[in-house]
């Protein structure tokens, strides 16, 4: 499963990282290709944002995590590149 969860963190944050392009520039030089890229990523950067919160509940217990660092990997998923943070720092020695 930490294998899925590590995965999932780059995913995520790689969604997260497309539908920021496509929201800065993508929306102000073609309006129209804007609104058919924005449900597509939106849905896809959702499913997995949910997907990394589920599993990061499921592993904190097997992966030992303390409140704060538990903590320091959900908050990750609201910050800009935080999931690569998680995946280097937390993940890539556990595999």
């Amino acid at each position: 499963m930490l294998k899925i969860f590590k995965v999932t963190a780059i995913l995520e944050g790689i969604s997260y990282l497309v539908l920021f392009a496509n929201m800065l520039f993508i929306k102000t030089s073609n309006p129209e290709l804007y609104h058919t890229l924005l449900r597509p990523l939106g849905m896809t950067h959702g499913v997995l944002f949910i997907g990394y919160i589920v599993l990061a509940f499921l592993l904190k217990k097997s992966m030992n995590w303390d409140l704060k660092t538990f903590g320091i990997i959900l908050v990750a998923s609201l910050i800009p590149f935080g999931t690569f943070y998680i995946e280097k720092k937390y993940l890539e020695n556990n595999a």
